[in-house]
């Protein structure tokens, strides 16, 4: 690899962009591969981030690079994806039309199995997995905010990823077994269906008992999958997996106290799917739910509320009308 490694991010949006605005800022050589709205907005207003702590900067125009097109790929000895779910696929084809065969490449992107897909369509090029633990909201004008605090993830098997990475407003962190992480987060990610379904922030949703114990009951049925699977997931709180949905059943004041080191939500934050939602997208509900159900079917068990959630979002989807706002009640069928 390059002493000072060309990097470019496919399938630049909210993710994507902050992560890029914080290498660049640290010196990095970056390259944002972007659709051409969001190109036309940053070269208009530069790029802004900032982050919970109440820091922001920006670059110029000029501070960073910028595509639309796909032939930016040859450009690149990294190449880190951050498309949706959806389209790892496509940005596969356009890896293996367009990239170096010596280019490595990581996914940033939610749910399990995308590092595989971009794996069989890369044309044998190596494939990371990688995790970003954070929420990013975009704010318009080529501003990003980053609304949770939490850690990139890379896998120790490439040293050279965590230092590069490593730069102020990201942490990251090598890890041995990135399965592992994936599915610790999809722990979490359950949670983005719920919040987009109930059309609250973050914050006021996850400090609500009643969206609490549904997240926990589809942890529950996540857990059990998994364990037939032989799968543990990483610890990504302060508390072991399985301890989790106990936590999160909790009364709210001993719920914040328990979560206070982990638990640092802006107000304003929303989860990705509640953005899709909003924009009139397709969601990645099959990559994380979808995950759940996939896994509890081949072991032979089922999982009801990740079922029932997974059918609200898809009538959202074809209602192209932004979050439903449904109660806690009626989703879970009371």
């Amino acid at each position: 690899m390059a002493a000072s490694p060309k990097i470019v991010i496919a399938g630049a949006g909210s993710i994507g962009c902050y992560v890029g605005g914080a290498l660049a800022l640290a010196g990095r050589d970056v390259r944002l591969l972007l659709r051409p709205r969001l190109g036309s907005e940053l070269r208009a207003n530069g790029l802004t981030i900032s982050d919970h702590s109440g820091r922001t900067r920006y670059l110029a125009p000029g501070q960073f690079g910028l595509a639309t097109d796909a032939a930016a790929l040859a450009t690149a000895d990294i190449i880190l994806v951050t498309v949706k779910s959806a389209a790892s696929a496509e940005i596969a084809a356009q890896i293996d039309a367009h990239a170096r065969p010596d280019a490595l490449i990581v996914s940033f992107q939610n749910g399990i199995g995308n590092a595989d897909i971009l794996r069989a369509g890369c044309g044998g090029r190596t494939v990371y997995p990688g995790m970003v633990g954070f929420n990013v909201v975009q704010l318009g004008k080529g501003k990003f905010h980053q609304a949770t605090e939490s850690a990139l993830y890379v896998p120790a098997q490439a040293p050279s990823l965590a230092p590069l990475f490593n730069v102020i407003g990201l942490k990251c962190r090598a890890h041995p077994d990135m399965q592992a992480i994936l599915w610790g987060k999809l722990l979490l990610n359950l949670n983005n269906a719920l919040n987009a379904l109930s059309g609250l922030p973050l914050y006021d949703q996850l400090h609500d008992i009643r969206w609490r114990r549904l997240q926990a009951t589809m942890m529950d049925e996540a857990l059990a999958a998994m364990s037939r699977g032989n799968i543990s997931p990483a610890k990504l709180t302060p508390i072991p997996s399985r301890f989790v949905p106990f936590l999160f059943r909790l009364p709210t004041p001993i719920f914040r106290h328990a979560m206070a080191a982990t638990l640092t939500i802006d107000r304003t934050a929303r989860s990705s799917m509640s953005e899709d939602l909003a924009l009139g997208r397709m969601t990645e509900i099959d990559y994380l739910q979808g995950a759940v159900i996939a896994l509890a079917k081949q072991h032979g068990l089922n999982a009801p509320l990740c079922e029932r959630v997974t059918d609200a979002i898809r009538q959202a989807e074809t209602a192209k009308a932004g979050s439903p706002k449904m109660s806690p009640e009626v989703l879970a069928g009371a």
